[in-house]
């Protein structure tokens, strides 16, 4: 209590010009009524900021319920996402191994069906050239023919005179008469 006598003896203690006072008269002061109205003030604004401040609780507490209720879906569609990327990188590595498969069949079976192409076209063509080297023996060989036709004809009427083919022809006839 001397503490907060000596704090009013300070207030009341002037300077060179009074500028702070400290009226201990309470009658006079209104202290009194300064703290009635303050009370009713405090009574009245309590219920009034009271009611704000309820009002103003309640809808942060939804906004972060809200918040919340989204992060929540938020998360369900990052889970949710998340396994469809997982299915749909599932699906392209099957994909892919598919299309390398199926690749490599397609390349197989071009391989294959080249080769069997050119077994084919060399068959063919040693086919073809035997038939050539058959054709150009029997050229070769008519020409041979026809030239030593052509030689023994003409040594023959070099050779044979008039009396020899009369008795050629008489032999011939008499054979065909017997």
């Amino acid at each position: 209590m001397e503490d907060i006598m000596q704090i009013f003896q300070i207030f009341s203690i002037g300077h060179d010009q009074q500028v702070v006072s400290f009226n201990t008269d309470f009658l006079e002061a209104n202290v009194i009524n300064i703290t009635l109205l303050l009370c009713g003030l405090i009574y009245v604004l309590k219920q009034f900021l009271g009611s704000i401040l309820i009002n103003r609780q309640e809808k942060v507490l939804f906004s972060i319920q809200e918040a919340e209720e989204r992060l929540q879906q938020a998360n369900t569609r990052l889970v949710e996402s998340e396994k469809q990327l997982a299915q749909t990188q599932i699906v392209v590595s099957q994909i892919i191994k598919e299309a390398e498969l199926t690749a490599q069949k397609v390349r197989q079976s071009i391989l294959d069906q080249g080769k069997s192409d050119i077994e084919r076209l060399t068959i063919a063509s040693k086919a073809s050239i035997v038939t050539a080297e058959q054709q150009i023996r029997q050229q070769i060989q008519q020409q041979v023919t026809a030239l030593a036709i052509i030689r023994v004809t003409s040594q023959l009427q070099n050779q044979v005179t008039a009396s020899m083919q009369a008795k050629i022809i008489d032999i011939n006839i008499a054979k065909l008469g017997s």
